[in-house]
């Protein structure tokens, strides 16, 4: 398995936009990924509604995970929409 330990870079964490970006691209990838705060549950990065519940706001670390051969590809493209900035 692999994992990215990301720092939210959105002022409003993983809300609104953020998560709706966040979740479009984790449904176009060809592995599952899950996200989640460090020593927390992992949730499907897939679902608005538990991407919001994980209530990570901006500065936090969150830890994205995957499997598969795609899967370094995937965690790259993921963490970069973590982190940025996003106008927020």
């Amino acid at each position: 398995m692999s994992e990215r330990r990301v720092v939210v870079g959105a002022g409003v964490g993983l809300h609104a936009r953020p998560a709706a970006l966040l979740v479009k691209a984790a449904t176009a990838q060809p592995v599952p990924v899950s996200i989640g705060k460090d020593g927390g549950e992992q949730v499907d990065t897939r679902s608005i509604l538990s991407v919001i519940g994980l209530n990570a706001r901006g500065g936090d670390e969150v830890v994205l995970r995957a499997e598969g051969p795609d899967a370094e590809r995937a965690l790259d493209e993921l963490a970069a929409i973590v982190t940025a900035e996003h106008g927020g």
